[in-house]
């Protein structure tokens, strides 16, 4: 009866353990506004002080960064927001999805395949949340989320309350108000943060502010150690609620920016229009690790599908992947995409209408106006210095063709025709 006893025991510790581990994690996506590639005080590149800001005080993000893992090779799915975010929402690049600019109205994809009417589908129990910015015509309600401020655009994150610069503070307690609520009614949840900071008109607090008066740029770097100073706020609370050890925590940026290292900057396809700080802290995730994978936005839908309902079926077109693989073994492996192939296109707002395609290491950029192509390393060519298309025609040739055809079965015949006759 004893060894009864004792195997019974055993297995409901067993039983309790597999419970344990299937409990659905929570998610908090927080995402920046124009924050460049080295716009934190975390180096992107381990060392590499190019690859942060050195006068910012962000020391919120600094303990994420290291207790979870840094990317090097992160992408925003477009250099400008509106796109961009549409590309977070819908886990397509632009092009597929038919939202290459901000007066995109009819997308490729229903609202029923965005991430969080996706995240529901695939675990009824999940609720979805966000705050801060949109900017798109389409209402957060429609794309699966239970709590939003609604339809907002860039000027709403401009305040005349002094205690609360860019809505940093206000944004954040209304999180912190959710994140009460799911807690006591038991259910996980998919969280992102939308903060209007650092996106220009800087706006700090006063006693921030003085921190930097002998800075260059003083309101810049106080309206991001209030950003830093939020995402602290957000921390505690998991902490206090007791769900921080089961809650994956998303810091990136909805597009690139001024970074001294990087070629170009918000609204060109080159690497300071597109690289973006990415951090992601959680459970199973290896603390103080840098990725050098090549990661987009556009793969952070199939990434919390896979976290939070392992194995379901994404709708077909997802052209991103996940990153759990690289998350859980150090920052080592690929992303498995239905296209391996990194797109960004922008056609408006820009001197050349112009797409990039990057496919391994090499980066092939294209203007549609002057048909001229620029074709890049990075792997030994960060700063996109050094244009290796008339050494390499075969590679421009391949990767062209791509890139055409990419754009071709997006936007359809009509609008690539358009493109070609600039």
């Amino acid at each position: 009866m004893k060894h009864i006893n004792g195997w019974l025991l055993l297995l409901a510790f067993c039983l309790f353990g597999a419970v344990a581990q299937a409990t659905p994690p929570n998610i908090v996506f927080i995402l920046a506004d124009d924050q460049g590639w080295s716009g934190t005080s975390v180096a992107m590149l381990p060392g590499k002080d190019f690859s942060r800001t050195r006068g910012f005080h962000m020391p919120n993000l600094e303990r994420l960064a290291a207790q979870g893992m840094v990317f090097s090779q992160a992408y925003a799915g477009h250099p400008k927001c509106e796109c961009s975010r549409a590309s977070l929402l819908m886990g397509r690049t632009t092009t597929s999805l038919n939202a290459v600019d901000k007066r995109a109205r009819t997308w490729s994809a229903p609202a029923s395949e965005s991430l969080a009417n996706t995240l529901k589908r695939a675990n009824p129990a999940y609720r979805a949340a966000h705050f801060g910015k949109w900017q798109w015509a389409q209402s957060p309600e429609s794309m699966g989320y239970d709590a939003s401020d609604g339809i907002t655009m860039n000027e709403d994150g401009d305040t005349t309350d002094p205690d609360d610069p860019k809505q940093s503070f206000g944004i954040t307690r209304r999180a912190e108000t959710y994140l009460e609520k799911q807690v006591k009614d038991g259910h996980p949840f998919y969280l992102q943060l939308s903060y209007y900071a650092p996106h220009n008109k800087p706006q700090a607090l006063a006693a921030t502010l003085k921190n930097y008066e002998n800075m260059r740029n003083p309101v810049m770097a106080a309206m991001t150690e209030d950003l830093d100073t939020c995402i602290g706020k957000v921390c505690a609370k998991l902490d206090q609620l007791g769900i921080a050890k089961n809650t994956i925590i998303l810091y990136m940026s909805d597009n690139g920016g001024r970074a001294p290292a990087l070629k170009g900057g918000k609204g060109t396809v080159d690497e300071g229009g597109l690289r973006v700080p990415l951090i992601v802290y959680g459970p199973g995730i290896s603390s103080g690790a840098y990725c050098n994978t090549p990661v987009v936005g556009y793969d952070i839908l199939p990434t919390v599908l896979d976290f939070a309902a392992p194995g379901f079926a994404l709708p077909k077109g997802i052209e991103g992947g996940s990153w759990k693989p690289l998350l859980l073994n150090a920052g080592k492996g690929t992303v498995r995409r239905p296209i391996e192939r990194l797109v960004f296109h922008m056609d408006t707002e820009v001197e050349h209408p112009q797409t990039a395609l990057r496919k391994g290491d090499l980066k092939l950029v294209h203007y549609w106006d002057t048909k001229e192509d620029f074709l890049y390393d990075l792997s030994i060519d960060l700063g996109e210095r050094d244009n290796l298309a008339t050494k390499k025609p075969e590679a421009v040739t391949t990767l062209l063709a791509e890139l055409k055809a990419h754009v071709r079965a997006g936007l359809g015949e009509q609008k690539f025709a358009a493109l070609e006759r600039r």
